[in-house]
């Protein structure tokens, strides 16, 4: 069983990786820095580790998706993202992506519960 539970854990990480992004950019309309962003998330039930989170904001800042900016009046600075205007449009373009996807596996996933191969 353990090596089932090593290959189900790892099948398990790949399906939330791409629902990441997703879950990041809807919690950015305000402004958020890095540590209240994983509370934030953690709160709503979904867990993403510093060392994804991280490189995934640095990444979506490069490509014009979040715009940032430091707040230097704490006695520690942080670094604030909040979504771009082009960030908005790619926001509501993945929403609707991903609730066709939602449909179609939906779909798929109650057809294979009325599958009738092999009772002919």
């Amino acid at each position: 069983m353990g090596d089932t539970n090593e290959h189900l854990e790892k099948l398990m990480q790949e399906l939330r990786r791409g629902t990441i992004t997703i879950a990041v950019l809807s919690q950015l309309s305000e402004p958020q820095y890095g540590y209240s962003l994983v509370t934030l998330l953690s709160e709503k039930g979904v867990q993403v580790e510093p060392g994804t989170l991280y490189p995934l904001l640095r990444r979506l800042e490069k490509q014009g998706i979040l715009d940032s900016k430091w707040d230097t009046n704490e006695a520690r600075p942080r670094k604030y993202y909040l979504l771009s205007e082009t960030g908005k449009e790619v926001f509501d373009l993945l929403v609707v992506e991903w609730n066709s996807i939602v449909k179609s596996l939906n779909g798929v996933i109650e057809a294979k519960g009325d599958d009738s191969i092999g009772n002919d």
